[in-house]
């Protein structure tokens, strides 16, 4: 679910909310606040078609560490802090930071010990 997915789908529900629990909106607006939602889906499903739409309202996969090298300049891109990509790192290979905003952590099958930076804010 891209962050356009997410907004959406909020704003369903802030507008089924709307309309069941306050006075001042009527049925009719709260189904025409719904049909404008689902056009703008449409109309956004439709030019996702098109690569240069992806770009604008999707996420696109980005790789925040390499080996034992975070990509600070890539970890800032995408907002994630330190502290979260040690809190999923073991023996890796890299992280990736996915569309969806899941950390991937691609596993390196050496035995080497974990690194000290890793284990920062881990209590032991």
């Amino acid at each position: 679910m891209s962050s356009f997915d997410f907004a959406m789908t909020v704003a369903v529900g802030s507008i089924i909310a709307t309309t069941i629990l306050s006075d001042s909106v009527n049925l009719t607006y709260g189904i025409i606040g719904l049909s404008m939602v689902y056009l703008l889906q449409s109309v956004a499903a439709f030019f996702r078609r098109y690569q240069w739409f992806r770009r604008m309202i999707d996420n696109e996969p980005t790789m925040v560490t390499y080996g034992h090298v975070l990509l600070r300049e890539n970890r800032s891109a995408v907002k994630v802090i330190e502290g979260d990509i040690r809190s999923k790192l073991r023996q890796v290979k890299a992280v990736i930071f996915e569309t969806t905003g899941v950390l991937v952590v691609l596993h390196s099958d050496s035995s080497d010990a974990i690194e000290e930076w890793i284990l920062k804010d881990v209590q032991r």
